[in-house]
């Protein structure tokens, strides 16, 4: 016992993305103009919103709140994977490791809720379009925003609150390039099942809830679509859920991509790879994707650049 006490662990080695020197430089410079792009597209995505009053509407207010999830997404993990390409130093002390699974794993909890209140706006704007103005004000959407990075922030409050409990005592090798949590578990020197079942239960009740709601509202809102008799009234009602439907299906088919596919390569291999779609890859395409086609979007980038 007093040898384990000589030997604690407070600081974790992160592997990253590749041990080979040359390619260091390269992906340094790819991830930089990711994340460059990323925060120009969703920052300026929330400054349009903000500026132009013509997207003072549920629907934008919804896309700002997404939008500022996806950056803090970004940077909750980016900016360290950019140092350790240039670093010789891969480490991260507790404090640091404990800080990026916090914003990483709020940010991804509060984009959860998002999207559902997403599909709920969608589903009230096509199946009651003339209650939406009445029951989709700006102040209930205000506060679903509010309530999405609210539970975001508590529910990773329990997550940190437990893993101060741990101790750790085993090899600090960590083979990602972020805080992988699951990682951490299997480095404790102290049982961590609570932690396990907890993180478990709360991730599969958050995920299964939100997307099973999610896939309720757009099966209410296809038929609610096929009855309509206008053709143009159906082509419109389609592309008003076709950029939302696209963001979900990547953010859930990635989470599926990780838990649940298994791969034919090592482990950690696979899940890096599938990580990178989900911590840097969609927050990056998720401007563009409710942006490129949106005229309204694109009229108030006109606007604003002829003031």
């Amino acid at each position: 016992m007093a040898e384990e006490n000589m030997t604690l662990v407070t600081e974790f080695v992160l592997i990253g993305l590749t041990h080979r020197p040359e390619l260091k430089m390269p992906l340094f410079l790819v991830f930089l103009v990711i994340y460059l792009i990323t925060l120009l597209g969703n920052l300026g995505l929330i400054v349009l919103i903000w500026k132009d009053p013509h997207l003072h509407t549920p629907m934008y207010l919804f896309l700002s709140g997404l939008a500022m999830a996806d950056a803090s997404t970004s940077s909750s993990v980016t900016p360290k994977m950019l140092i350790n390409f240039l670093s010789k130093n891969h480490k991260i002390s507790l404090a640091e490791f404990f800080t990026q699974f916090y914003f990483l794993g709020s940010s991804a909890t509060t984009e959860c809720f998002l999207l559902l209140v997403m599909a709920y706006d969608r589903y009230v704007a096509i199946c009651n379009p003339l209650l939406y103005p009445v029951v989709m004000s700006n102040s209930l959407c205000t506060q679903f925003i509010s309530a999405s990075y609210l539970v975001g922030f508590l529910h990773l409050v329990i997550h940190v609150g437990l893993l101060v409990r741990l101790t750790f005592c085993r090899s600090n090798i960590i083979r990602y390039y972020y805080c992988e949590i699951l990682q951490l578990f299997k480095l404790s020197c102290t049982d961590s099942t609570v932690n396990m079942i907890v993180l478990l239960n709360f991730s599969v009740f958050i995920q299964a809830f939100t997307f099973l709601n999610i896939i309720v509202s757009y099966i209410k809102v296809l038929f609610a679509i096929l009855k309509k008799k206008s053709e143009k009234g159906r082509r419109k009602a389609f592309s008003t859920c076709s950029a939302h439907l696209l963001s979900v299906s990547l953010f859930y088919g990635t989470l599926f991509l990780i838990y649940v596919c298994p791969g034919s390569g090592p482990v950690e291999d696979k899940e890096n790879m599938f990580s990178l779609l989900y911590t840097i890859i969609i927050p990056l395409l998720n401007p563009f994707i409710y942006s490129l086609r949106n005229k309204e979007v694109i009229g108030a980038l006109r606007r604003l650049m002829k003031k």
